[in-house]
């Protein structure tokens, strides 16, 4: 005897979900109205789906786990993506896939994003349609690439792809992270000794001064002047850095503010190919994803332009986008943009002319995110003597200066 998967609402309106067995829709209907319920939707389940169904249900009792956390993670994205596309695979309707995943997420506000995305879906909207209401959470790359797999009908194979590149992606920001975590700590650590010096030990040795009745070394005279001012201003300095950074955000959360922040940030020494870097190494990701998911190359280039998330490099696509348009190829428009190394123009053009896009854009991404990831392990390793170095230098000479008075008073009591 076939199973139904049924969506129904009692007279209060709750809606209620279900499985059971009928010999046909008909049958199902006519028995769910005899309990006074209003029939939404039924869809037929088959033998692959309901064996995919129950191994999930394995993992948990039917009631919802307790939330870890309260807003949406890159790892909440990515289990989301992979569970579904598995799902799908396993023939298993679209509407019970979320049902099953939304009792088994970690986030108390992802869960309750796709039980609404439930509630749109049966309210007759598509998947796409239903992720492009919740743009915080699913990004404009997210809904395009659903909307190409439920037009091809390849959804989960779309899904499986789109799981994989934010597994890149997150695995590739970790390492960023990770990579920028111990400069961040030597840098904190030395500010604070700084602070310290200057807070603390500098006013304790000038009190001590002053009690002498001697004329201080010009560096200590320095010191105790420097020590002075902060300590009586520094709730002003305080107060105009926090005012000055807010002031700062607020004129890069401007469009000309920031395509002139980003313009800058891409000419800074030693930092500028960096940055350069890291963008082509996102155009790279979102473009291979794109095309390999069948999204024809213009779109794919309209979805990269919004989703880049760089003003400058959003304009140069544009106009790349624009001479596609009219017939040129990809290549040449990248290159006259020059922004774009000569490496990654020709194996583009390569890629044209073999009729392999999605491979070299892949090649070009990995490239890009070792030469990342080296340039980040140098300038790590880079920093450590440079820091060190400046802090001995600097600690040296704030304690040269406190010591000075205390040797002018040895010399002058050993005449």
């Amino acid at each position: 005897m076939p199973s139904f998967f049924y969506v129904a609402r009692d007279n209060e309106g709750k809606k209620i979900t279900g499985s059971e067995e009928a010999l046909s829709q008909e049958e199902l209907i006519a028995r769910l109205q005899a309990k006074n319920l209003l029939v939404v939707s039924i869809i037929a389940e088959s033998a692959k789906e309901k064996t995919a169904a129950t191994a999930y249900r394995t993992e948990t009792t039917g009631k919802r786990a307790s939330f870890k956390h309260f807003g949406v993670t890159s790892e909440d994205l990515v289990l989301f993506c992979r569970q579904l596309s598995t799902l799908l695979e396993a023939g298993v309707s679209i509407l019970k896939s979320l049902d099953i995943i939304s009792r088994q997420v970690a986030s108390r506000k992802f869960h309750v994003a796709i039980k609404d995305l439930e509630k749109t879906m049966e309210a007759g909207l598509s998947f796409h349609e239903a992720l492009a209401k919740h743009p915080k959470i699913f990004s404009e790359l997210w809904i395009n690439l659903v909307e190409s797999g439920e037009a091809s009908g390849n959804l989960s194979v779309i899904l499986s792809r789109l799981s994989s590149y934010l597994e890149r992606q997150d695995a590739f920001k970790h390492k960023l992270i990770s990579s920028m975590m111990y400069p961040a700590i030597l840098l904190l650590a030395g500010f604070g000794a700084l602070l310290f010096l200057t807070l603390k030990i500098i006013p304790t040795f000038s009190a001590l001064f002053k009690s002498f009745n001697i004329t201080l070394p010009l560096l200590t005279q320095i010191l105790v002047a420097a020590s002075d001012f902060i300590r009586k201003y520094m709730l002003m300095i305080v107060g105009i850095t926090v005012a000055a950074f807010f002031m700062f955000k607020k004129y890069i959360g401007t469009k000309p503010g920031r395509m002139q922040f980003e313009r800058l940030e891409f000419k800074l020494p030693l930092f500028g190919d960096f940055f350069r870097a890291l963008i082509v190494e996102r155009f790279s990701s979102s473009m291979s994803t794109l095309i390999e998911s069948g999204v024809p190359i213009l779109y794919s280039l309209e979805i990269t332009e919004r989703t880049v998330g760089n003003l400058v490099v959003a304009e140069i696509i544009r106009q790349v986008k624009d001479a596609v348009r009219e017939g040129r190829s990809l290549s040449k428009p990248l290159q006259d943009s020059n922004f774009f190394d000569p490496m990654v123009v020709q194996m583009i053009a390569v890629g044209e002319e073999i009729g392999d896009l999605p491979q070299m854009f892949k090649r070009i991404n990995v490239f890009y995110q070792e030469h990342v990831e080296t340039f980040l392990t140098r300038f790590a390793a880079l920093f450590e003597p440079i820091m060190l170095l400046f802090m001995a230098l600097v600690i040296g000479i704030m304690v040269i200066g406190m010591f000075l008075p205390i040797f002018k008073l040895a010399t002058v009591g050993g005449v």
